[in-house]
């Protein structure tokens, strides 16, 4: 049973990393990219580490495949706002967006 579970969570897991492969390539735009590369590669990196947790089953392995998981959900919103934030103060040209005149006032343009 356990390997039927592995098996899953790797397939499953490597399906997330290649869709967040795949939205860095195709996407238009640097906030969908980095959209499509910290979700979805979050998830596929977790469901990876899970199936290395459930193969190796002992305590050391588990305690450091849930704290990477922790680490992963906690490091990536915060790097891809700042890359966001950066991007848009930056001046990068964005993809078929509309910014409120309130909006370009507070940041000065």
């Amino acid at each position: 049973m356990a390997e039927i579970i592995m098996a899953i969570l790797v397939v499953s897991g490597g399906f997330f990393c290649f869709v967040a492969g795949l939205g860095v390539l195709r996407l238009p735009d640097v906030l969908m990219r980095m959209h499509a590369s910290t979700k979805a590669g979050t998830l596929g990196s977790g469901l990876i580490l899970a199936a290395v947790a459930v193969y190796f089953a002992d305590t050391a392995t588990i305690s450091r495949a849930v704290a990477t998981i922790l680490f992963l959900l906690m490091t990536a919103p915060v790097a891809a706002h700042m890359i966001g934030r950066a991007a848009f103060r930056s001046g990068i040209t964005l993809w078929n967006t509309k910014i409120e005149p309130e909006a370009e006032r507070k940041l000065g343009r």
